[in-house]
C-alpha cells in the first residue's frame, strides 16, 4: 500500500497552525498602554530578535529587506498575519500596532 504524502501547501498549513497555537499560549496580555519597545519585546522579539535581527521570523532592523517595505506592510502583517506569521490582532489593538511601528522605525534609523 503506497505511503499518502501531504502536499506541500498543506504541510505549511500545518506548520502555520502549529507556530500559531505554540505562539498564543506564550503571549500575555499586552497591557493598553505598554510602549512599543514593550509590546515588541512581549509579541514580536521571540521570533523577530530582541535585536530585531531575526531568527524564526525574519530580520527587521537596518539594512533588512523589511526595512525597505512600508507602514502599511507592517501592519497588515502585524493584523492580519503573513506567510507563517500569525494575526496578532486579538493580541495587539490598533494604536499598539502603531507604537511597535514606531519603535521597529525607530530602531531601523539608529543603526543605520
Amino acid at each position: 500500500m503506497a505511503a499518502m504524502r501531504a502536499s506541500p501547501g498543506v504541510r505549511h498549513l500545518v506548520v502555520a497552525v502549529a507556530v500559531s497555537i505554540a505562539i498564543a499560549g506564550c503571549i500575555d496580555e499586552v497591557p493598553p498602554d505598554a510602549s512599543g519597545e514593550q509590546a515588541y519585546a512581549q509579541v514580536c522579539a521571540r521570533c523577530h530578535g530582541a535585536d530585531l535581527g531575526g531568527g524564526i521570523g525574519p530580520a527587521l532592523g537596518a539594512g533588512s529587506r523589511a526595512a525597505a517595505r512600508p507602514d502599511s506592510y507592517y501592519q497588515v502583517a502585524i493584523t492580519r498575519g503573513i506567510g507563517r506569521m500569525p494575526s496578532f490582532r486579538s493580541t495587539l489593538d490598533e494604536e499598539q500596532v502603531a507604537r511597535v511601528i514606531e519603535y521597529i522605525r525607530a530602531r531601523q534609523a539608529s543603526s543605520q
